[in-house]
């Protein structure tokens, strides 16, 4: 089997692996990384139209886009459909290629502002929100969506239509409810649902951990591409791994010399976006992804909580 490719607008995805939009996760160091290891989309942290309407200064570095990049969609979100049309039309001369939407994140603060998931439970203003959205932009528009908003309201498959009525170029599908948040198993058949449903390209997203899993998503659901996550964080190799998968059906881990290598590169380039205090700062919790499951990640863990330097880093890294 060969790793599909599918289009968004007129824009080639080829290969059809796409790094999901993280918030504190997927800014524009790891992108860059999880570029080269293969990804074949990315997609921004998630930003708030409303605070690009109000100029919130935290905004700005989460729509930075840089030039190997491509190509890359800018998540919005919000609810209020002309705030976020007119946004869409104020930053689309930017460099990127799609306008992402969500409708699947799951956390407290953006649900209970109408916002992300709780969207779903709304068909109305999401199609309201989508055809003005598609309307005021000339980029192609995608949509995040999730299974439902819980077990009582599964409702992707509606949603996923109207999406396609009001010029949606393309679907992802969290197959979890919002209610599930990332646990439990995500259930496949309503990515299977969504892709018989509709005729625009549909990812699927959820429980892809390893070339093994991506193959088992693609001849399941018959999906045209397939979404990273949580998967990705401290494992921007995973792109690599499922390429090598379905080309011979092998794969090579990366040494600890190699995780200690990408980490240190992970860093510098984090400074460049960052001072260095900042950066060391921010890769915590990477650290800590990274080296999951390495003897001595413990220790590694507590002890680079205190250092605040690339040469303490790296210092720690090679003594580990």
């Amino acid at each position: 089997m060969k790793l599909k490719g599918f289009k968004i607008g007129n824009i080639n995805i080829e290969g059809g692996l796409c790094l999901g939009p993280m918030a504190g996760v997927s800014d524009l160091p790891f992108r860059r990384l999880c570029k080269e290891m293969g990804a074949s989309l990315l997609v921004t942290e998630m930003v708030s139209a409303k605070a690009i309407y109000f100029k919130n200064k935290n905004t700005e570095p989460l729509m930075k886009i840089d030039k190997d990049e491509h190509p890359v969609a800018l998540q919005l979100f919000g609810s209020d459909p002309d705030i976020i049309a007119l946004m869409a039309a104020q930053i689309e001369n930017r460099d990127f290629d799609i306008f992402d939407f969500n409708m699947g994140c799951p956390v407290r603060k953006i649900v209970n502002n109408g916002e992300g998931s709780a969207l779903m439970k709304n068909p109305k203003l999401v199609e309201e929100i989508l055809s003005k959205l598609v309307k005021s932009v000339k980029k192609p528009v995608t949509l995040k969506i999730r299974k439902g908003f819980n077990e009582d309201n599964i409702n992707a498959v509606e949603i996923a239509k109207i999406a396609e009525a009001s010029g949606v170029s393309a679907i992802a599908v969290h197959a979890r409810t919002r209610e599930q948040y990332y646990s439990g198993k995500a259930d496949w058949s309503i990515i299977k649902a969504v892709k018989s449903a509709v005729n625009i390209p549909v990812i699927g997203n959820g429980d892809v951990k390893d070339g093994k899993s991506a193959e088992e998503m693609y001849e399941y659901t018959g999906c045209d591409g397939i979404m990273i996550a949580r998967a990705a964080r401290g494992n921007p190799w995973i792109f690599r791994e499922i390429r090598d998968y379905f080309c011979s059906k092998t794969v090579e881990k990366p040494a600890k010399d190699e995780v200690i290598d990408m980490i240190l590169k992970h860093c510098r380039l984090q400074m460049e976006y960052d001072d260095e205090i900042m950066a060391v700062r921010k890769m915590r919790k990477h650290v800590a992804w990274y080296t999951h499951g390495m003897k001595g990640s413990s220790t590694l863990r507590d002890r680079v909580n205190h250092i605040e330097s690339y040469n303490e880093l790296e210092h720690l890294l090679r003594t580990v």
